[in-house]
């Protein structure tokens, strides 16, 4: 260093971080600080390096330091606000960006990454603002646009959404995040062959993006035009890039294989919250025997609301595990020692199927998200139901089937759901068909139908779940070309929960989506006296339906073919006194029913649970393995 002024031997360390030649880097940036211990560009750079490596602690020490010399340089506050955000410190790194940004308000990357913190704070609106001001500082950087666009799009304006992520396309045309992005708002619009496009465009350009490679094997069940064997072929496409090479992470569990004893229960979701996936965990960790079972639940959000806050009450371990990374995560879950891991995620956000990989757990159980294949060897089980899994079904799984006796869900009401109104024909005077499903599953095929039977029984109406303002033209332009009438379509803008449950009291019938059927939606209906017409497919989750009203007693508002499907539809419509009789009856009728007896359910999980770590039990113990370093 004697060679170099303190200016340019800072600038060295700069160029080395650049290049990636972080040790050199670091050893310089020390050599720095023997020599001028409060130089605050040194204690920045340390900072820096340990950004780099992910050693987000210890860069929020050196950034902190640096900021006591130097208070005012916003770079400064606007790095300390990435760790911060890194290591789950929202707010402060929310405050860390406003300094920033206060020091130099034209700092764009300072704007575009409070967006990003408000946008994980579920504040879209907030983070739509500092992305357009980001846009207006650097209009032709891409990552504006591309948040820009996600912020649009949780707000349910898709139109603008498509147009700010094909912007983001053309400006940088060889990046994959505006491909993945853009089929994610395709997929949430219907155009499911559109989106399976736009993802395979995004991982032919980067085949490590793996987050876009799981959006197209998602993506592929919404697909009619692609096969049960496809499907399965792009999961094994997945794990072989992305779990296969982490094999050397497999170690051999020591656990004790007692068949009978306590057994330590892990749930590894970002969705353990208000969420369809924590709608239908509230009576599994209500009912847990905790004689038998030890709950440990590994949270993945990166926030708490009040059901999040009360599965944390009620299990005897939560960990927050937003932010770390797949090993480190799998280390956490084997030093707890698991017996049984359970993914609710699979490929959907916030996927963590590269923990699965490690096998941190003796027995790995797939649940809850949606009845598919994660792709994975290591994965044993998935749990499912006899009306879901027909003889076959197994073929298109890298798991062993572990069904429940009766139904893969247990549904719970809300509290305050509003009460079943009369029949609405007996006030319209026509048929009100319905799906208050997302638009993901409404594609070509299911209008096609869905016309069909407008046209076989005169006067009705359909009934959508659609985004509300301008997109609802595009979405009536949609429908209109597959031959129904704007004067016979009903636009239901998306409501709070309570409220979406009373848009069923202007429905007659609930039309069930295909290939991928309603779940959530399905119960809803029923909850509220509307009964289901769905189509019977061969995978799960075209039989979701199926499932529900086998186990209701109600198997003729099941086709098994799409003719078939709109004869029992139109069939129905026009006999107004069983409609009549089911409005009033289904509600205590699901009540009544195994659907809703969460303790049998709970205990039949159980059951399911041991079923699977005694088989375990049996298996021979493996020779053991060096880890990989």
């Amino acid at each position: 260093m004697p060679q170099l002024t303190l200016a340019q031997a800072n600038q060295q360390v700069i160029e080395f971080i650049r290049a990636g030649k972080l040790a050199e880097a670091e050893s310089l940036a020390r050599q720095i600080l023997q020599h001028k211990p409060d130089d605050a560009v040194a204690n920045h750079n340390l900072g820096l390096i340990a950004q780099r490596v992910r050693r987000h602690h210890d860069a929020i020490e050196m950034i902190r330091r640096a900021i006591a010399i130097d208070p005012a340089a916003a770079e400064f506050h606007s790095n300390l606000g990435l760790s911060l955000r890194a290591t789950g410190q929202l707010e402060e790194s929310a405050a860390a960006f406003r300094g920033a940004i206060r020091l130099r308000p034209e700092l764009g990357t300072a704007h575009l990454n409070l967006g990003v913190v408000l946008y994980e704070q579920g504040n879209a609106a907030a983070a739509e603002s500092e992305f357009r001001q980001s846009i207006r500082i650097t209009p032709n950087e891409p990552w504006p646009y591309l948040n820009l666009g996600k912020a649009l799009r949780t707000q349910d304006k898709m139109d603008e959404a498509e147009a700010v992520f094909r912007h983001a396309i053309a400006l940088a045309p060889e990046q994959p995040h505006g491909y993945n992005m853009l089929g994610s708002c395709l997929r949430e619009g219907g155009r499911i062959e559109e989106a399976v496009a736009s993802f395979r465009k995004a991982v032919s350009l980067n085949p490590d993006l793996r987050e876009a490679h799981s959006n197209l094997c998602y993506a592929l069940y919404f697909d009619p035009q692609t096969s049960p064997a496809e499907i399965l072929q792009e999961h094994r496409r997945w794990s072989a890039h992305f779990a296969e090479p982490l094999n050397g992470f497999i170690r051999p569990h020591d656990s004790d294989r007692s068949p009978d004893r306590r057994l330590r229960i892990g749930y590894l979701s970002p969705n353990l919250r208000t969420h369809v996936v924590g709608f239908f965990m509230e009576p599994i960790l209500e009912h847990h025997d905790r004689g038998q079972f030890e709950i440990i639940c590994y949270n993945d959000a990166t926030q708490m609301d009040a059901l999040a806050a009360k599965f944390k009450g009620q299990v005897n371990l939560w960990r927050d595990t937003a932010g770390m990374r797949d090993e480190q995560l799998a280390q956490l879950i084997r030093s707890d020692r698991i017996d049984i891991l359970v993914d609710l995620t699979l490929h959907m956000r916030g996927c963590r199927l590269r923990v699965y990989a490690q096998k941190p757990a003796p027995v790995q159980i797939t649940h809850l998200a949606y009845c598919g294949t994660s792709g994975l060897e290591t994965m044993e089980w998935c749990i499912t139901d006899p009306h879901m899994c027909v003889p076959g079904t197994e073929q298109y799984f890298t798991e062993k089937m572990l069904p429940l006796p009766e139904c893969y869900w247990c549904y719970r009401p809300s509290a305050s759901a509003p009460g079943v109104g009369p029949l609405p024909a007996a006030r319209n005077g026509y048929i009100t068909f319905g799906s208050l499903n997302t638009l993901a599953k409404v594609n070509n095929g299911v209008l096609k139908v869905w016309s069909r039977l407008l046209q076989s029984v005169p006067k009705s109406r359909l009934a959508v779940h659609v985004p509300g303002g301008a997109e609802t033209r595009s979405v009536f332009d949609r429908f209109v070309r597959h031959g129904i009438p704007q004067d016979r379509l009903v636009m239901l803008p998306r409501r709070s929960r309570d409220e979406y449950l009373d848009l069923y009291n202007q429905i007659d019938v609930a039309l069930d989506p295909f290939p991928y059927g309603g779940g959530t939606t399905t119960f809803d209906a029923l909850w509220m006296g509307v009964p289901l017409v769905t189509l019977a497919g061969e995978l799960p989750l075209a039989r979701a339906g199926a499932t529900i009203l086998t186990n209701l007693a109600i198997t003729d508002l099941i086709a098994q073919s799409p003719e078939r499907y709109i004869e029992i539809a139109a069939d129905l419509a026009r006999n107004i006194d069983r409609l009549n009789g089911l409005r009033q009856t289904l509600r205590g009728r699901l009540r009544d029913s195994v659907l809703l007896n969460e303790p049998q359910y709970v205990r039949h999980l159980e059951a399911v649970y041991r079923q699977a770590w005694r088989q375990w039990c049996l298996t021979p113990t493996p020779s053991r393995q060096t880890p990989a370093s």
